[in-house]
Order: C-alpha cells, then sequence, then structure tokens
C-alpha cells in the first residue's frame, strides 16, 4: 500500500495504534546493549539488524557472537543482518590501509559454516560519498528495538568512551512486520543487495546499484491502518531517499505544523534550507524553540589540537560555524528567552542524538541527521508518534531531562568561537575553502 499526505496535515498520516506500555525509553548506551544481546538470546522466531555497520571491535564481535549463539540454539531462527555495502568493505577513516569488515563477516561465516547468518551489503549508490544505507531499526520477533546508534564499541559503551544517541524498545507486531517486510521485499529483491560473508560474491554492477537507488525513491513501509479518527497513541514508520522524498515531506509538516514549541536534536548544526527557513519562520511567529548539539569537541569527528591533524577535522569547526551565525541572526530570541541553544559536551565522549518533538503530542524518532547529506544522499528512516492523550509525557520528560543533563545553554553568540580562534591548521584549511566556497559543498555531502 502506498500512502499520501497533505503537507498541512501530519495527524492524518496512516499509523499503528499502540499501547503506551509496551514503548520503553533506555536512557544509555550500556543499557542499549545490554538489551539489545538479552533480546537476541530469548529470539524465537526472527532477527532482522539493520545498522550503517557492524564494526570487527569487542562491541561489534559481541553482537555477532550473539547472533551466531542464538543460532546454534535455535536453528529455525530467521536472522539477517544489513549493513552499508561500501562502509563494510572499508577500513575507519585515517586508520590506514585496512581489509574493512566484509573479511571479519567472511571469517566467522566459515567458522559457523553449519548455521550460517547473512550478511547483507546494501549499495546505496555507486559511491558511499554520494550515499550509504542509514535506516535504523533492529527487529526481534514482534519487537522493534531503534536507535540512531550503529553497532561498534563506543555507540555500545565498551570501554571507557561512549557515543550518545536515543534507545526506543517498541513491542509492536504490525510495525516489526512493517520493518520486516520493508528489509525482505524491499531490499532482498534487488539484484544490487549481496551478502558480504561469501567471499565469492562480485560487486555489484553501477546499473544494478542505480536501478536500486530508483526502486528505493518509490519505497515505504506499510501501514494498514488509516486514522480516521483514531484515538490515543499512535506511531508510523517513514523512510525516503533522495531529494524532496516522502520523509523529508512529513520532516517539513511535522515543523511547518507546530503551534507552541519545538524542540530539535542534531549532532551536526547544518540544517537544509528548507528545516532553516521554517525554524526562523517560527521564531518569527513567537514560538519557543530549543535546539540541542554536540559542543564541536563532542563531534565524532573532532580531533584534539595536539593530535596529527587530518582534514576530516575541519568539520566540526564547520558546524559551529553554522550555529554561530544562526545565533547571531536570532541574538534577541536568546535574550528573551524564546530560542534556547544547548551545547551537549560530557568529558570525551561524543554525541550523536537526532529527534523533534512538536506541540504536546507529536516527536519524531530518528537516526536522520536533518542536514542536506539526509535529505538528498542517504536512505533515512523513523517513526514518528502522536500521543493524542498525553500518555507519554512523563517519559518524555524523563528522556529530555537525561538529554539535557550535560548541556549548557548558549546565552549570546559571542560564547561561540570564530575562524580566528580555531587552531592553525583548521583557521588554514577553512580559510581557503571559504575563498573558494568548497566550504558549501562540504556542507552538503558530510
Amino acid at each position: 500500500m502506498r500512502f499520501f499526505f497533505s503537507p498541512a496535515a501530519p495527524h492524518t498520516l496512516p499509523s499503528f495504534s499502540i499501547d503506551a506500555a509496551n514503548l520503553h525509553v533506555l536512557h544509555d548506551a550500556r543499557s542499549f546493549h545490554s538489551q539489545l544481546l538479552q533480546r537476541i538470546a530469548a529470539a524465537r522466531s526472527r532477527i532482522y539488524l539493520c545498522s550503517l555497520y557492524l564494526q570487527h571491535d569487542e562491541g561489534g564481535e559481541s553482537v555477532l557472537l550473539a547472533l551466531h549463539e542464538a543460532k546454534q540454539a535455535r536453528p529455525e531462527l530467521d536472522i539477517k543482518v544489513f549493513v552499508d555495502f561500501h562502509r563494510a568493505r572499508r577500513g575507519l577513516i585515517g586508520a590506514g590501509k585496512q581489509a574493512g569488515n566484509a573479511q571479519w563477516y567472511q571469517a566467522v561465516s566459515a567458522q559457523f559454516a553449519e548455521n550460517e547468518i547473512p550478511v547483507y551489503g546494501v549499495p546505496v549508490q555507486t559511491r558511499e560519498l554520494f550515499g550509504v544505507l542509514h535506516l535504523k531499526g533492529f527487529v526481534i520477533d514482534d519487537s522493534v528495538i531503534y536507535s540512531g546508534a550503529s553497532l561498534n564499541n563506543v555507540y555500545l559503551h565498551v570501554g571507557e568512551r561512549y557515543r550518545f544517541d536515543r534507545y526506543h524498545i517498541i513491542d509492536s507486531a504490525q510495525l516489526a512486520d512493517s520493518f520486516s517486510h520493508y528489509l525482505c521485499k524491499q531490499l532482498l529483491s534487488m539484484a544490487a543487495v549481496r551478502r558480504l560473508d561469501k567471499s565469492d560474491v562480485p560487486r555489484p554492477s553501477n546499473e544494478d546499484i542505480k536501478t536500486l537507488r530508483q526502486h528505493l525513491t518509490h519505497s515505504h513501509y506499510p501501514v494498514n491502518r488509516p486514522l480516521n479518527g483514531q484515538q490515543g497513541l499512535s506511531i508510523t514508520p517513514l523512510c525516503g531517499v533522495g531529494k524532496g522524498n516522502t520523509f523529508n515531506k512529513a520532516i517539513e509538516s511535522l515543523l511547518a505544523n507546530a503551534k507552541e514549541h519545538i524542540i530539535l536534536c542534531t549532532p551536526y548544526f547544518n540544517p537544509p534550507k528548507s528545516i532553516l527557513k521554517l525554524l526562523q519562520k517560527k521564531i518569527r511567529a513567537g514560538l519557543q524553540i530549543e535546539i540541542i548539539v554536540g559542543d564541536k569537541t563532542a563531534n565524532d569527528f573532532y580531533i584534539a589540537p595536539e593530535e596529527p591533524f587530518r582534514v576530516i577535522a575541519a568539520l566540526p569547526y564547520l558546524y559551529e560555524a553554522n550555529l554561530r551565525r544562526f545565533a547571531k541572526r536570532n541574538q534577541q530570541a536568546i535574550q528573551n528567552g524564546q530560542l534556547q541553544l544547548r551545547l551537549w559536551q560530557h568529558a570525551q565522549n561524543s554525541y550523536h542524538l537526532k529527534g523533534i518533538w512538536v506541540d504536546q503530542n507529536l516527536q519524531l524518532i530518528t537516526g536522520n541527521n536533518l542536514n542536506p547529506r539526509a535529505f538528498r544522499l542517504d536512505l533515512e528512516n523513523g517513526l514518528l508518534l502522536n500521543d493524542r492523550d498525553g500518555q507519554l509525557q512523563q517519559q518524555t520528560v524523563q528522556e529530555l531531562d537525561n538529554i539535557r543533563q550535560h548541556t549548557k545553554l548558549v546565552q549570546h553568540y559571542q560564547q561561540l568561537e570564530t575562524l580566528r580562534d580555531y587552531p592553525l591548521p583548521v583557521k588554514k584549511l577553512l580559510g581557503r575553502l571559504k575563498r573558494i566556497r568548497l566550504d558549501r559543498l562540504l556542507n552538503h555531502l558530510l
């Protein structure tokens, strides 16, 4: 079923009814890791994991080993793993030449040959730079565990450092079926999607990849329940890829229809023009706006000044420059308390948290970075919650309090540094990029 909606009516989206008691919010990465492993161990019918990557480190190994242990204990379990094809075939940025995670998948597959677990690589574009699989959501039996986190040490808090995200568990057979249907019918049916746990599987052709991307522009989650005056709590799964897709329009509609307040979280302050215009419009209309972003030192691309410089380390400074311009433009709203800008920072940890809360009843749970890349290049998804009766109010307050715990308010735009304050290598690079306007290109691609 394909559904359409008016940009002026986010409440009319087809959705699944859910019981508020079946939606659980976790507040830290270790709890997310623990719940994921526990539910994998207890699974009885299916486990479908979808993530940007499953990393060959202690955290990633704990998940892949748990999958194989579950499969050995119950061979009838339907287990599938979906990751980005290109990301799995390269090493970490700045870590030199590496084989990539695909080689590890193949070694583990050979070790457990009797009960193999397929790992599918999904190439959203012919090159990683121009689009990746950024779908989130783990289906375990009749539940969906949804987080923007991928699967490695820092996202699972294995070791000293963690990367902060949102973590939700939704017990809903209909939602789990919808996610499963998308993965199996929209992805596995395409020739470009290849096994990464097999060494003899050839790389898909560029034509197959282009066919997949074209197919994905029309893909959607099946939702068979139109609202029709529905009461209570409901949830709508959304996805999209490419400029002007349905998911983008839903996000824009969510903001456009805000009447009282908007809370927005993103790790990288680099909003698409449409989102920036909507935020400015709502500020002019007098709405309360709160934006929670990561401090540049909490960015996953940040490199301390005393460490060897790499070009990618300029990105956190680009994002801070974007935020400073926005704050300067809206300094009056900051001063009167209408606009709150919060910077998240906690020790040496990083911030990867995304989401939107609108008025008293709507919220978006997503891995979408709410930036031009997410709106144009990557395959993204999210869950739109409509809490008509305020059943989630206490959970929402607790989650937001937890998010704000390690934040500080920006009282004036001058609190944010400028180019002259940055380390010399950053200053030189950003100066050159600005002169030839390549900073704008980076904002769109990274």
